[in-house]
């Protein structure tokens, strides 16, 4: 985990209306769920309520997330083929519009193209859903899509290393098991990506493995720069490290195709 974030970019979505203390003119909305011009956004570099922060008085280094306005922490460089591990733990802060909803936020991968392209704010990406009680569920933001092994549940997509594959092109699919560590405790995340393939590893759990990724014109999605979310809750990351990965562990199997 970098100190300094030197290797880090922040864009700023919209702030809600509620948000204080914003520069003059700062533009605002009630309902930041919804696409439009990037350009109202806060944009790059522009975090003035310091969302973003790296605490030092920690044993080891924490990344601390507010909340308070959505926004995104993207890596500087691309990636392809890699193990990607961290630990995440949930603050107690919620922020409008999500104050009686769940903490959420999320670690989006294979990121590319211009920033805002999902509510103004996040990059077109494959997600991995970092949300209290649905830790390691699959989002396709902006376009990209990806096969799952699905069955249905009350109407929603459920990852299931047994179902029928499916090509999910809008959505979410929730994840086979929801392992989420109690409130206030670390949780181990892993993400194993290979090629079009990625596998969600939450507390030691296979929850989720997703097949031929794909970018919104159809083409190959194996690589991009990763990108961390601010939702609308206070959350903390540590420990973040990614390695070069040559093949899928073996007790992965039942997760993929051949």
């Amino acid at each position: 985990m970098p100190g300094n974030l030197d290797q880090w970019q922040i864009w700023m979505g919209v702030p809600h209306s509620s948000v204080k203390g914003l520069p003059k003119g700062t533009y605002t909305a009630t309902n930041l769920n919804q696409h439009g011009d990037p350009s109202l956004a806060m944009g790059l570099n522009n975090d003035v309520k310091n969302v973003f922060q790296v605490d030092h008085s920690k044993a080891q280094p924490e990344l601390k997330i507010s909340g308070e306005i959505y926004g995104g922490l993207t890596t500087l460089a691309s990636y392809q083929n890699y193990h990607l591990t961290m630990q995440i733990k949930w603050g107690d802060k919620k922020w409008a519009p999500r104050l009686n909803a769940k903490r959420d936020s999320g670690v989006l991968f294979h990121c590319y193209g211009e920033h805002g392209a999902f509510w103004r704010v996040w990059k077109a990406c494959q997600e991995l859903q970092v949300q209290e009680s649905d830790f390691g569920d699959y989002i396709p933001l902006a376009g990209p899509t990806a096969t799952i092994k699905t069955n249905t549940l009350e109407g929603h997509y459920l990852y299931q290393p047994e179902g029928k594959h499916n090509r999910l092109v809008k959505g979410y699919s929730h994840a086979y098991l929801e392992p989420d560590a109690p409130h206030g405790e670390w949780n181990q995340v892993d993400l194993y990506a290979l090629n079009d393939k990625a596998v969600f590893v939450i507390n030691g759990q296979v929850v989720m493995a997703i097949e031929n990724s794909l970018d919104k014109k159809g083409q190959p999605l194996t690589s991009g720069q990763l990108q961390i979310q601010s939702e609308g809750a206070e959350v903390y990351y540590r420990a973040i490290k990614i390695r070069a990965l040559d093949k899928m562990p073996s007790s992965f199997t039942r997760y993929l195709s051949e």
